[in-house]
């Protein structure tokens, strides 16, 4: 299945909507009790997911032109992010990929939706870059689990763009801040169950600026598959339901092409993954 928040006409705040044939289905309206909210349809286990099924079987939804969507994943436990997972990507910075995944947290405020405009001080950093990456949402708890289990841990799948301030990231010891500027943790529009992508490591992923393909590459790249992260975060604490994960970015990142393409203001970038969408970012520069 395929879910999204988004904002109908007589709502003030985005809500849990089934996407299906061009069109969104509340899942508020479904049944007495239903979630409005994909934190609390995860929560309610696979029991409560095949009644949301069940329920939106056939239902008529409202067309998606014209709603505007909150982030696909608005209130994870955690938002956990994996630096250089890709040969490419790594080598491009200029960073060695170690023997243990580089594993780091952004910030809450960090999340954004699909066609949303990201704003930054321009005496903050003139160095932003784009990083297209599949986004991974646990569904059931996960604590030292065997990578051949992993999987069955993984609610679904969604898109993020994990935007980073380059000039921080390389005068800090630590990654956080520089990727969790209000706004820099897009994702979405679309979270799509696991049942819809059988296989993780078979994905198309790229990311578009300003009109010009700058990432295309394949998830198959990674250094790391999913059921190896999930497995390895697994070991030291337990990973939540509705925690996200994302997953490193390709190669093509803005700092390392010659000449550099950094968001300007006024950008518009657009990552996608082959069978779950594609995200939209606008951005501003303030000052």
């Amino acid at each position: 299945m395929r879910f999204a928040h988004v904002r109908l006409p007589e709502s003030a705040e985005p809500e849990l909507a089934v996407i299906q044939n061009g069109a969104a289905v509340p899942v508020a309206g479904l049944f007495a009790g239903a979630p409005c909210r994909l934190q609390a349809l995860i929560d309610g286990g696979d029991e409560l997911l095949d009644r949301v099924r069940s329920a939106a079987a056939g239902a008529e939804g409202i067309p998606l032109d014209g709603l505007a969507y909150g982030p696909a994943v608005d209130e994870p436990p955690v938002v956990l992010a994996i630096g250089l997972n890709y040969s490419a990507h790594s080598s491009e910075l200029g960073l060695k990929a170690d023997a243990a995944p580089t594993v780091f947290v952004l910030w809450p405020n960090s999340l954004s939706s699909h066609e949303a405009t990201t704003s930054w001080p321009r005496s903050l950093s003139e160095s932003v870059d784009y990083e297209a990456e599949l986004g991974v949402v646990i569904g059931r708890p996960a604590k030292d689990v065997p990578a051949s289990d992993a999987l069955s841990h993984v609610w679904g799948y969604t898109v993020v763009n994990d935007i980073t301030a380059r000039d921080i990231q390389f005068s800090e010891a630590q990654w956080s801040r520089c990727k969790s500027f209000d706004g820099f943790t897009p994702n979405g529009p679309f979270v799509v169950t696991a049942d819809e992508i059988p296989d993780p490591q078979d994905l198309h992923i790229w990311a578009v600026v300003d009109g010009q393909t700058v990432q295309d590459a394949s998830t198959g790249q990674m250094i790391r598959s999913v059921a190896t992260l999930v497995s390895h975060l697994s070991q030291s604490a337990t990973l939540l339901p509705g925690t996200l994960i994302s997953t490193g970015s390709p190669g093509g990142a803005g700092y390392s092409r010659d000449p550099q393409i950094f968001l300007r203001d006024r950008s518009s970038v657009t990552v996608g993954v082959d069978g779950i969408g594609e995200l939209t970012t606008h951005c501003r520069i303030i000052g």
